[in-house]
């Protein structure tokens, strides 16, 4: 079997360090939402303190460009690396999500056009949401790290009831197993 162009972003390393529950993300269960528009990759804006029912939000740090050089010493930020398999993991996932999610979305910091390549290069079903000026971020105060002068979110997944945060998943790893973590609270 060939090697895709793709596959060196779905796969993950085994020797990915692990990241700690450094409590930066205990304050958010019970937190309702503030009023923040949100970019789409289709164009739209998105107040997900407005959405009523069941949305599942996965935040992860950036994703990457084939070709690209990912930020030098990526792979040592606990944490970090995975957020393609992820979101791929999600797409793989979507039918079984829909039956207990109302609306799904991936978030990053990273502008729509650099998150819509991902979204067309690995055909998602669903939309990714910039938070470029850490609006969203900042008004929940979400854990963050820096690599090679870059702010950034840490990986985390809410599950937000009518604009209230239920649950949370914090910190995910690896990566690409976090929506068994999202389905498996639906199950219980």
């Amino acid at each position: 079997m060939s090697e895709t162009p793709q596959s060196s972003y779905l796969d993950l390393p085994d020797n990915l360090p692990i990241p700690q529950d450094d409590g930066a993300a205990d304050h958010l269960v019970g937190t309702k939402l503030d009023s923040v528009t949100l970019k789409a990759t289709d164009g739209s804006q998105v107040d997900l303190s407005k959405l009523s029912g069941m949305t599942v939000v996965f935040i992860y740090p950036k994703t990457g460009v084939p070709g690209v050089a990912l930020p030098d010493g990526w792979d040592d930020i606990p944490g970090a690396r995975g957020c393609t398999p992820q979101a791929c993991s999600y797409r793989d996932n979507y039918d079984a999500l829909k039956k207990h999610v109302d609306n799904l979305f991936g978030l990053s910091v990273q502008s729509s056009e650099y998150q819509k390549e991902l979204k067309d290069r690995v055909e998602l079903p669903y939309q990714i949401l910039s938070d470029f000026d850490f609006k969203f971020a900042n008004s929940l105060n979400l854990p963050t790290f820096e690599a090679n002068s870059m702010k950034l979110l840490k990986r985390l997944t809410l599950i937000i009831k009518d604009g209230v945060i239920i649950k949370k998943h914090y910190p995910v790893f690896p990566s690409n197993k976090d929506v068994n973590w999202v389905l498996t609270s639906f199950s219980v």
